[in-house]
């Protein structure tokens, strides 16, 4: 519950998914008037905003009771349950689109499967994104290089698997035999962030204490007024097996 301490840090300083990735999400032909989408792990509404604005229905689904008031103020026009993910009932049958976005490696997917299976309508499909910070395809810019430095001097352990990994969350979506890959696209891009900027993003991250924030921000501003930062987005389209 890291991220439901600083909802308006969390609004502010994540940044967005890139226009790419969202023109493949409408290239599923299933985004539009009419249709209904579900936000799982909604957060301030970084997907659930997008998805209003092409005019879908959209339920979004937030466990921490911050992200959600600041989501309800945001975006009054979705229904939103201040709920896990794995605990809500839907009904079956219900929606064209599931979507989890930077949020999925934080659920129980033999528990949320086979419940996102039967909420799908025939043809629905689920859509797994998230934006990586870096990235091994990615050169290493001199404030990553700070951070991977910071990363290094910690004692706690790293953490278990590898939940930034297109292909490690497209193996779990598979492995209970509920879904198959239709596809997984992977989007590079880059942003110009501040000192500020850097200090207010870093401070979202769940495994960063405020020392280590406040090092990584201080790095950025010893580099100059912005830094130019790489990113790796990724999406997967996702349909059940049964359906």
């Amino acid at each position: 519950m890291h991220f439901d301490d600083r909802p308006d840090f969390y609004r502010r300083s994540r940044p967005p998914y890139p226009p790419d990735l969202w023109q493949r999400v409408r290239a599923t032909g299933l985004v539009g008037p009419g249709r209904l989408a579900l936000d799982l792990g909604a957060g301030t509404g970084q997907a659930t905003g997008p998805l209003l604005a092409e005019g879908m229905e959209v339920v979004a689904v937030e466990p921490g009771g911050q992200l959600a008031v600041t989501l309800a103020a945001t975006h009054p026009n979705a229904q939103l349950l201040t709920s896990r993910a794995e605990d809500v009932d839907l009904a079956e049958s219900a929606f064209d689109l599931v979507v989890a976005a930077t949020s999925i490696h934080w659920m129980n997917l033999d528990v949320l499967l086979p419940k996102i299976q039967r909420w799908l309508k025939p043809g629905g499909r689920l859509l797994v994104w998230r934006n990586v910070f870096g990235g091994s395809s990615v050169a290493t810019t001199p404030l990553r290089a700070i951070v991977e430095e910071i990363v290094a001097r910690r004692s706690t352990p790293a953490r278990t698997g590898n939940s930034e990994d297109a292909n490690a969350t497209s193996a779990k979506l598979t492995s209970t035999g509920l879904f198959s890959i239709d596809d997984i696209c992977v989007y590079p891009w880059s942003i110009a962030l501040s000192a500020d900027q850097i200090r207010g993003l870093f401070s979202t991250f769940s495994d960063w204490s405020p020392e280590e924030v406040n090092e990584a921000s201080e790095g950025a501003r010893s580099l100059g007024a912005e830094v130019v930062e790489h990113y790796t987005s990724w999406l997967i389209v996702a349909s059940p097996t049964t359906k």
